[in-house]
């Protein structure tokens, strides 16, 4: 067997969660909880894989915690708009195609988001530096060391690997997991939702699943 293998990565990928930093990631969910009951909205970018997680994350957001009444999560993936990023890259630089989207969009007290595996990428940094001359919030999930994005987030949870694959493995799981705890605590804000769960479990129908 060599370190490539298998059952070599998802011993690593286990040893890491073990190391995974908990305080930081409920200081996350407390502060998307705090935009939620603010009426803030949050928005995520990232590159790449990040890319993608962005979108997901923005999706279980949105709609999986969405109550039944009352106020929603606002949450918005600023790498949805192919037209708008390719604009901004090709007529500005790529540098600048989150903080031009936030220059648009942010107010004082939303929460700028970026996933970064390696915290480097001079487009999320440009976006937090931005959003915090903006005066919204700042929060991060990233690897490494943190890179240089983890002075400027308010919030930031580092994954401590030095593999990218562990990494974006586990920015999904935290995602999740932050995504989780917000639906349980909405749905606690919201009675009319969890009195119809109940209702729903009691007659013996499963609920529908928030998730794609």
């Amino acid at each position: 067997m060599t370190e490539f293998d298998v059952p070599s990565y998802l011993e690593e990928l286990s040893g890491t969660i073990q190391k995974l930093p908990l305080p930081a990631i409920d200081d996350l969910v407390r502060q998307f909880f705090g935009a939620y009951q603010a009426g803030r909205t949050i928005f995520l970018f990232g590159n790449g894989g990040s890319a993608a997680l962005a979108s997901h994350m923005a999706c279980d957001l949105g709609k999986g915690t969405a109550p039944a009444s009352g106020r929603r999560l606002r949450a918005i993936a600023l790498t949805d708009n192919v037209a708008l990023i390719t604009a901004w890259a090709n007529d500005s630089r790529y540098e600048a195609i989150f903080a031009e989207q936030l220059e648009n969009l942010l107010h004082p007290g939303d929460v700028a988001c970026a996933i970064s595996a390696s915290g480097n990428s001079p487009n999320i940094l440009a976006a937090l530096s931005f959003a915090r001359r903006a005066g919204a919030a700042t929060a991060g999930i990233t690897g490494f060391q943190g890179g240089n994005m983890k002075s400027l987030c308010d919030v930031c949870v580092v994954v401590p690997s030095d593999n990218m694959q562990i990494i974006e493995d586990l920015h999904v799981s935290i995602s999740h997991a932050v995504f989780r705890v917000l639906r349980h605590e909405i749905q606690g804000a919201n009675p009319e939702r969890v009195a119809m769960a109940l209702t729903s479990a009691a007659a013996g129908h499963l609920p529908a699943s928030p998730l794609c």
